[in-house]
């Protein structure tokens, strides 16, 4: 079944992946699980620049921010496919990366790393139900700190490497999210530039 790792990786997330490199499961599947977490943070912010509007600053006099409905779903439909590359390129990159430390994963495999520990950080997105800069900033964070963690006890396991080789291998896959997320970033100011940018309500 679609997504029934969400709650293992939460609840028990060392025995979860011992199941995922137990059990894996096929390309279709660990691709699907990401093209439908996506969804999750692509819909909640299209709903929330539509509808809920941004509140920028604090008080009485926070100014609420809003995007036309075409605006907000131009956005939310780049965001979607934007997340979706990064998650796969993510998953490249483990894949190269790995060769570096005598491992050998499959793409499947390497596919299964990026998806699961990017769950948390989607799964942040029905924070946009509340748009408040601070509340979401702070549920964002918990959520990329959460799928730190999961990269950190995952790796070892799926690619069965040592702990210690884990940790580094974990802590180049962490620069290189970092680096993918600038040049998404950088993307979309690009576009932004070409008149590709959102329109206020």
């Amino acid at each position: 079944m679609i997504l029934n790792h969400i709650w293992g990786i939460y609840t028990s997330p060392k025995q979860e992946w011992q199941i995922i490199d137990y059990k894996h499961e096929s390309y279709f599947y660990a691709l699907s699980h990401i093209l439908i977490i996506a969804i999750i943070p692509s819909a909640m912010a299209f709903y929330a620049s539509a509808y809920l509007g941004w509140n920028i600053g604090a008080g009485v006099t926070a100014e609420t921010i809003k995007l036309t409905p075409q605006s907000a779903l131009h956005m939310a439909i780049a965001m979607y496919f934007g997340l979706i590359f990064g998650v796969t390129a993510l998953a490249v990159l483990i894949h190269e990366l790995a060769k570096s430390f005598d491992a050998t994963p499959t793409y499947t495999q390497s596919l299964e790393i990026a998806a699961y520990t990017a769950t948390p950080l989607f799964m942040a997105g029905f924070s946009a139900f509340y748009p408040e800069l601070w509340f979401i900033m702070t549920i964002v964070l918990i959520g990329i700190s959460y799928s730190v963690y999961l990269l950190y006890t995952g790796v070892p396991i799926i690619l069965h490497i040592p702990q210690e080789k884990g940790f580094i291998f974990s802590s180049s896959v962490v620069t290189c999210g970092l680096v993918l997320m600038v040049i998404l970033m950088t993307g979309s100011v690009i576009l932004w530039s070409y008149g590709l940018g959102p329109q206020h309500m």
